[in-house]
């Protein structure tokens, strides 16, 4: 597979570091708008070297995809609009989100391991 350790490093701070901004109710920030596009370029990076890393990896691939997708629809409220948006679609759901981040977390581990 090929390396893509940065872009493991940079996807799982982000992530990380956007669902605890927001737990903590914290201002959109136009920095966060600027990690979720450079988090959604590093998530691609890793699945394009999934892709290419064959089929003994398709599982894992799709497994990643889907726990991304996930996340991304919670992220992408947020950077697109802040925090009143953010909490007017998904404040209920303030769990969902951290699960869904566990769960990223969990795929981006077995993906650590490849390298």
């Amino acid at each position: 597979m090929l390396d893509v350790k940065d872009s493991i490093e940079k996807l799982s701070w982000d992530v990380n570091h956007h669902y605890l901004h927001v737990k903590n109710q914290h201002e959109f920030m136009r920095r966060i708008a600027i990690q979720f596009e450079l988090a959604y370029t590093d998530f691609r990076v890793i699945q394009m070297a999934l892709q290419l890393s064959g089929d003994e990896n398709h599982q894992l691939l799709a497994d990643f995809t889907s726990a991304y997708d996930d996340v991304f629809k919670f992220e992408s409220e947020f950077a697109e609009n802040g925090l009143d948006g953010f909490n007017d679609k998904y404040g209920d759901q303030i769990d969902e989100y951290g699960q869904a981040v566990d769960k990223l977390n969990q795929e981006i581990d077995k993906i650590k391991k490849l390298q």
